[in-house]
Formats: C-alpha cells, structure tokens, sequence
C-alpha cells in the first residue's frame, strides 16, 4: 500500500474518531429526550420498561447497521437515509397512537364514570367508597385509573397529591374539571352530586360533537389513506408496462433521490390531511 494511501487512511480515521468525540455530548443530550418521551408515553400505557435506554441504544445501532448495508452493499445511500428516518420514527408514532388512542378511550369512559360517581354519592356514599366503586365497576382503560388512585389513597397519599398526579398523568380537560369539582367539594362542601352531573352532561354532549365531526370527515379520512396507498399501486403498474424506467429508479443516483422525495412528500402530505381533519371541539 503507498505511503500517502496509509497516511489519508490514518487522517480519516483521526477524523472519524475527533468527530465521534465532539458528538458524543450531543448523542447523550439526544438519547435523554427520547427516553425521557417513550418513558412518559409508555407511562400512559402503564407500560413501565426498566431497560428503555438499552433498548434505544440497540435499536439505533439496528438503524445505523441497515443503513451501512444499504449504502455499501446496494450502493443506496439515499435509500439508507430515507430507511433510517422511517425507523427512528416508526417507533415512537406506533408508540404515541397507542397513548393517544388509549386517551381517547379515557376521555370516553369518564363521561359514564362521573353519572356513577353522582349516583354513589346521591346515595349516601363517601368520596373515597365513591372513587373506590369507580376502581371496581369502571370498564378498563379508566378502571385502572381510578384503582391506582384509590390505592394510592389508601397507602396514605393525600387526596390532592393523587388527583394531582392522575391530572397530569392522564392529561385529560375533562378530567381536570372532574378533580376539581372533587377538592372544591372536600375543601368548602357544597352539592358534590350536582356539580359532577353537569360536568357530565356537557362532557357528554362534547363527546356528542366529537362523534358527529368524526363520523362527517370518515370519508375524507379513507381518502387520505387511499392517496397514500396510490403511488406505490402507480409505480407497480407502471413496472409491469416498462420495468426498464422503474428499475431506474432503484440503481440511478437520479432515479433515487426523485423517488426518496416522492416517498417523504407522499407521507408528509397524508400527515398533512390528517391534521386538518383532526378539528379540535
């Protein structure tokens, strides 16, 4: 090997290695937002994960290893990128559906919860028997709410202290005005009862409008998925008519890059009708 092809591999590597330095405080800074976000995500799942930046650390290496084979086993970098970004994402959407689809059942379930919460204390139970039917008759996901905050109670955690953090764990509007009907009612008294059953009413017809908006823009959503899934149908048609331009595509550096842009522009677009879809009641 030529002396000047050992001395540039030398500087390369000094150069790698002096950059892998520099960034490594950037790296940890990196690697603490996403636990710290997955672990409040999977919190809301009550999912509680013990090795979370274990499982971070190995999951970028999987991502860093596809796009090291994509770039020098296909010659692909383009598409090594455009991989890495849909798996480092990927994860953390699944993960942010998930809780938010568990917060919307939440949110459905508390309307009833409360017209039994009225209905107990009407009744002649206490606040506490009261929370305690919830955490026994309640469906899940809420039930499992309502018997954490009930067993927090009982170990001897305050009532404010429990309903503080289950407003902040759930992250609920109407949960909110459910807590704070709760300690208005322990601290002055007043007709707990009453107040809880016009919470619950509005709530109820809140949830009225939400359904209506969703059930109106149902179309629309099926649309959006439909234009998502049309340029993939597109490109297998037009590979079956002329496979010579499409495998371009696939092996030119120019076919590469239009079809990597075509492929985030396509998913940003989807994302796109989803958040107008998305009205907010």
């Amino acid at each position: 090997m030529p002396f000047e092809a050992v001395v540039i591999s030398l500087l390369g590597g000094l150069c790698a290695a002096g950059a892998g330095w520099a960034g490594q405080g950037a790296y940890h800074q990196f690697i603490d937002y996403v636990e710290r976000d997955l672990a409040e995500r999977l919190k809301s799942l009550r999912i509680v994960s013990s090795k979370l930046r274990w499982w971070i650390q190995i999951w970028l290496a999987i991502v860093a290893m596809t796009f090291i084979v994509l770039w020098l086993g296909f010659d692909a970098a383009l598409f090594g990128v455009v991989a890495a970004i849909f798996m480092c994402a990927g994860p953390w959407f699944v993960v942010r559906r998930m809780a938010a689809a568990r917060r919307l059942k939440v949110e459905e379930q508390l309307a009833d919860a409360m017209v039994m919460f009225s209905s107990a204390v009407r009744a002649g139970l206490s606040l506490a028997q009261a929370l305690e039917l919830l955490a026994t008759d309640c469906p899940k996901p809420i039930q499992q709410e309502f018997a954490q905050m009930v067993g927090e109670y009982k170990m001897g955690k305050p009532l404010e202290r429990t309903l503080t953090e289950a407003k902040e764990r759930l992250r609920s509007e109407n949960f909110i005005l459910f807590s704070a009907a709760l300690l208005a009612s322990r601290e002055s008294g007043g007709r707990l009862n009453e107040t809880v059953e016009r919470i619950s009413a509005s709530v109820i017809e809140l949830q009225r409008l939400e359904r209506k908006v969703r059930s109106e823009t149902a179309q629309a959503r099926k649309s959006a998925v439909y234009m998502g899934l049309a340029p993939p149908a597109i490109l297998a048609a037009y590979y079956v008519m002329s496979p010579d331009v499409v495998e371009a595509l696939f092996t030119d550096f120019a076919g590469q890059a239009i079809l990597c842009a075509a492929v985030l522009l396509n998913v940003a677009a989807y994302f796109w009708a989803v958040a107008i879809l998305d009205a907010d009641i």
